[in-house]
């Protein structure tokens, strides 16, 4: 790599679970860890639909993006990991939303288990500048 990693924290997302970072900056580049529903100023699960949970997702990732001084707006590519594809419609109603008008590149997987039990995480790379 010819850039030093820069390592991105926000007190206004959650911390980390385990051995990783919020996001890392590299040459231009934001590579933000997925995020999951929890609530960055209690630690708790924000428990609900899959809308409230893709809510509280965007919004976490929405503060990374933030503390690295980019925004949704420079996101080019995001992960979407759900429990259970049949709330796909659900999770991309406010995924839009978070979004507006701008349109990254996107997958969208069903996976078995995600960390905690939620039913959505989302990871996202974004283009600083």
């Amino acid at each position: 790599m010819s850039g030093d990693l820069e390592i991105v924290h926000t007190d206004a997302a959650p911390a980390a679970i385990g051995p990783y970072s919020q996001a890392i900056v590299v040459d231009g580049w934001l590579y933000a860890s997925g995020q999951i529903p929890l609530d960055p100023e209690t630690g708790e699960l924000v428990q609900g639909s899959v809308a409230e949970q893709t809510d509280r997702v965007m919004r976490n990732l929405a503060a990374v993006l933030e503390a690295a001084g980019a925004s949704l707006a420079r996101v080019v590519k995001t992960t979407v990991y759900l429990s259970d594809m049949g709330r796909f419609a659900e999770m991309n109603e406010v995924y839009g939303r978070h979004f507006g008008d701008h349109r990254p590149a996107r997958a969208t997987v069903q996976v078995a288990c995600l960390p905690k039990n939620v039913d959505v995480e989302i990871d996202v790379v974004a283009r600083l500048g």
